[in-house]
């Protein structure tokens, strides 16, 4: 009996070991991380982490801070009121889209951006290479744009997205520009998720092969 209970003990204690050493990973930002219109399974982090177990990489389930809607500020007062633990191996942030539908100032972007990535970079510990911040969709191409003016649309998010590659520059951290990849859009129904705005799961996945590029 009690070489038994000696067993049960070291079972539980290589389980509990094996859980506390899964890698983690949280996603930060908005209704495309969240994955607004699409399967839990196919949002674009969790699908990361599906595609990194794969190639023997042992991550635990994405932590995922973002709702739709939030704009640079509301993600930070969202951070504030997560539980989130001291560190992450890895840490995403995709945001800003709200900024430029609400007219938000670039300037102001910049600046609560700033902040956003150097909390990012905190959570990691300070290892740079373990932030990945992902560039701003182009919604314009959407159905849901459709009677609005598609080409400032456009333009717009390319120039917050030159901010957003800018302080990335500054730190040093990964930038994937997905945003050409969400222009496929144009002309591909599949890559478009029910609600006419968002992306599609497939979508998602291509952002993935992106992100998965930056991976050493």
């Amino acid at each position: 009996m009690k070489y038994l209970s000696y067993s049960l003990l070291m079972l539980f204690t290589i389980s509990s070991y094996g859980q506390n050493t899964l890698k983690q990973y949280l996603a930060l930002g908005d209704s495309y991380t969240i994955g607004e219109s699409v399967a839990e399974d196919l949002r674009w982090p969790n699908q990361l982490v599906e595609q990194l177990n794969e190639k023997e990489r042992v991550f635990d389930r994405a932590t995922i801070v973002a709702k739709t809607g939030w704009t640079t500020d509301e993600l930070l007062e969202g951070m504030k009121n997560s539980n989130l633990k001291e560190r992450y191996d890895y840490v995403s942030l995709l945001i800003g889209v709200n900024n430029q539908y609400r007219g938000r100032s670039q300037e102001n972007f910049k600046a609560e951006f700033t902040v956003l990535l150097e909390k990012s970079i905190a959570l990691t510990g300070g290892k740079k290479e373990r932030v990945f911040v992902l560039s701003i969709p182009d919604w314009g191409v959407m159905p849901f744009a459709k009677g609005r003016n598609q080409e400032q649309i456009g333009l717009e998010i390319d120039q917050f997205n030159a901010i957003i590659k800018k302080v990335c520059a500054l730190y040093k951290v990964n930038f994937c520009d997905i945003t050409p990849i969400s222009r496929w859009a144009t002309n591909q129904t599949e890559l478009i998720a029910s609600d006419g705005l968002h992306p599609s799961g497939k979508m998602y996945g291509l952002w993935v092969v992106e992100v998965l590029s930056h991976f050493n």
